[in-house]
């Protein structure tokens, strides 16, 4: 295969699969029909870019609090000591992304449990075991969340934000699935074969229940989940404004309208210490890309009186999936046992 053809193929698989991954017995195949190659060309070009650490896995993408409790967290750690605690932070199996920003609070993290009562425990334990109490901004209201990241022009899949969904109440056969996907599909010609058989489901009901996932709104997103500082997008920064909770609203829905928006939703503010209601990521090639992008949209929406920060993030701790575990108590009443949906 010529250099050209590779370079084109990686960015189609890169850039058209972040969303709408074919769910059916053999989807490396259905990708290369529509790329003009075969299933072999596709996992090896997958597999290849997963090791170049480009991207991180093939697989769901679960909406916010909706099997589980999450909420981004915060910490001030004196910076000689951010390795130390950052390190501590990462092992937390519930800690799914860990940053390092610019910024008193310059320890950025999320944290995932299965509720509210065990997050809070799980919190209190880092802040026990670093001695540097985090603070929790739980999402209060969603404008926009990535749904997949055009690599060619920087526009992203726009998406109806409705009212917020109810938690679901998952069984056991369920919690099974979620696990065996936490890594991603597998490099196998029938994949989610490969992942019924490691949670004692079959293929097809593998594929009905994420399809059924997908359209109620429990799965963000299935697909290709890129790295964007290992595809040059290497400048990220989080851009927060103390807005009033009366406008708030009405200014996240104008800010996640436009494009170079990756992330914006209303955050708890946990007192004067950080004050930030909204919050919106910005993905740029260079620094002064993202800054002047910044300046645009807090014009354009007109979020320029408020208080506002810019945290640019200077290392990453940890970036994987979110992992999610089941409930000590499962709902009453539900078929639990393997192979049968819920």
């Amino acid at each position: 295969m010529s250099a050209t053809l590779a370079d084109s193929l990686d960015f189609r698989l890169l850039n058209d699969f972040q969303r709408g991954f074919p769910l059916v017995t053999e989807p490396w195949a259905a990708l290369g029909g529509q790329l003009g190659c075969g299933a072999g060309t596709v996992l090896a070009r997958l597999a290849a870019l997963q090791a170049d650490a480009k991207i991180s896995r093939v697989g769901p993408v679960f909406a916010p609090n909706r099997i589980g409790a999450s909420t981004l967290a915060a910490m001030a750690v004196p910076v000689a000591d951010l390795p130390r605690v950052a390190a501590i932070v990462s092992a937390f199996p519930g800690v799914n992304h860990n940053y390092r920003r610019e910024h008193r609070y310059n320890l950025w993290f999320v944290a995932s449990a299965p509720d509210e009562s065990a997050l809070a425990l799980s919190l209190d334990a880092m802040g026990r075991a670093t001695g540097c109490p985090p603070i929790a901004l739980p999402l209060l209201e969603e404008f926009h969340i990535d749904l997949g990241f055009d690599l060619a022009n920087g526009r992203r899949t726009r998406h109806a934000v409705g009212p917020a969904m109810p938690r679901r109440q998952l069984a056991a056969a369920d919690w099974r699935l979620i696990d065996a996907l936490h890594d991603g599909l597998p490099w196998l010609a029938r994949p989610y074969q490969a992942i019924g058989e490691a949670c004692g489901r079959t293929e097809a009901d593998v594929i009905q229940t994420l399809a059924g996932w997908l359209a109620d709104g429990t799965l963000r997103r299935f697909g290709v989940v890129v790295r964007h500082r290992e595809l040059g997008y290497r400048a990220n920064a989080m851009c927060v404004w103390a807005v009033p909770c009366e406008v708030v609203s009405r200014l996240g829905h104008a800010l996640a309208s436009h494009d170079g928006v990756s992330l914006c939703y209303r955050r708890s503010s946990p007192g004067p210490e950080w004050p930030y209601t909204l919050f919106c990521m910005i993905h740029g090639q260079s620094r002064d890309a993202v800054d002047a992008r910044r300046a645009e949209l807090a014009h354009a929406v007109g979020l320029t009186a408020f208080p506002s920060a810019v945290l640019f993030s200077t290392d990453c701790y940890k970036q994987c999936g979110a992992r999610y575990t089941a409930p000590q108590t499962l709902p009453a009443g539900r078929d639990t046992r393997p192979g049968l949906a819920a």
